[in-house]
């Protein structure tokens, strides 16, 4: 089977195979460090965000990033990755919270499309992004944490799991 809006999980212990459909084409995907979530990149600039522990289910959906040429990544990550980050084609990087889906930041500095983001994994605060201007950034995310304890830090549960 090879169709451009499909992914096949196949569970290598029972051989259970299961299908993610998505009514747009796939142009990538990034596993969770817990394996229990996916991220999918789609042609209609669209991020979905599916729970794969037992039964697939699209639990979110993050917009906002452009993409009409070029592949586009986007990866999990911050603290507990309770962040989302993507490239653009309008030489920003993206940065969701996880778990609402709010749009907390659109970093400028680039000045060609950023195809690839990836947060270190020693660091929950740096995200590193690559650009077709031929420079890697790094960042620091001080103010998106903080923004986000400005936001989220009222007292009061903010839905998050862990």
């Amino acid at each position: 089977m090879c169709q451009e809006t499909v992914i096949l999980l196949v569970d290598r212990e029972t051989k259970i195979q299961t299908l993610i459909e998505e009514e747009q084409t796939i142009t990538s995907f990034s596993l969770s460090g817990d394996d229990n979530f996916l991220l999918v990149n789609l042609i209609n600039q669209e991020i979905h965000l599916w729970n794969i522990r037992n039964d697939p289910k699209l639990v979110g959906t993050y917009k906002g990033h452009k993409r009409s040429r070029f592949l586009i990544r986007s990866c999990f990550g911050g603290l507990e990755q309770a962040f989302i980050a993507s490239g653009s084609e309008d030489s920003q990087v993206y940065i969701w919270h996880r778990s609402t889906g709010d749009l907390l930041e659109a970093l400028p500095g680039h000045s060609g499309t950023v195809n690839c983001v990836s947060w270190n994994p020693s660091n929950p605060h740096m995200l590193a992004s690559a650009s077709d201007d031929h420079t890697i950034r790094i960042w620091g995310l001080s103010k998106v944490n903080r923004k986000r304890k400005e936001t989220y830090g009222n007292g009061a549960c903010n839905g998050s799991s862990k």
